[in-house]
């Protein structure tokens, strides 16, 4: 597991929603990250860090809903865009949070060759910068993962926000 990266407090570009346990709520989750981060202007401005995002939130979209299930309850989408003070590099942060603070993800590596599934945390971990996971109170956790932007890719204008 990778170690967390400081950032600033300040976050002038995020945004949250909570969404259903289900592949639906996968689904939209998936489709909110796309929007919000072509309306920040990644798409255009980094476009790799953009297709690794989307595929960052679908696996951690489909393990909150498969794996983090609790029947009536939730799972929560967190994105947000900040400037670290000191490298002043632009990060890209991805949260998921899920209910079932009793299930730790699988790390990379740990699933036999054979197994069909159990490798989206290898994913994650070959797109992002930093990943990590964190306990949420009361039974909950969130996983993170955090891709650092070039000041070419990242948006420039404070009034680009959302």
């Amino acid at each position: 597991m990778k170690s967390e990266f400081p950032r600033d407090n300040e976050s002038p570009r995020a945004h949250a929603a909570l969404l259903s346990s289900t592949p639906k709520g996968a689904a939209i989750g998936r489709r909110i990250a796309r929007q919000h981060l072509t309306s920040w202007g990644i798409n255009s401005r980094a476009p790799e860090a953009f297709h690794s995002a989307l595929l960052i939130v679908a696996e951690l979209a489909t393990n909150a809903s498969t794996h983090g299930r609790v029947p009536g309850r939730g799972f929560e989408l967190a994105l947000s865009l900040t400037t670290a003070r000191r490298s002043r590099t632009t990060v890209l942060r991805i949260e998921v949070s899920d209910c079932r603070g009793d299930r730790h993800p699988v790390l990379p590596g740990a699933c036999s060759p054979n197994s069909q599934s159990g490798r989206g945390l290898t994913l994650i971990d070959a797109l992002a910068s930093r990943w990590g996971t964190v306990p949420r109170d009361p039974s909950a956790k969130t996983v993170w993962a955090e891709i650092d932007l070039t000041s070419t890719d990242a948006p420039t204008h404070a009034t680009d926000a959302v």
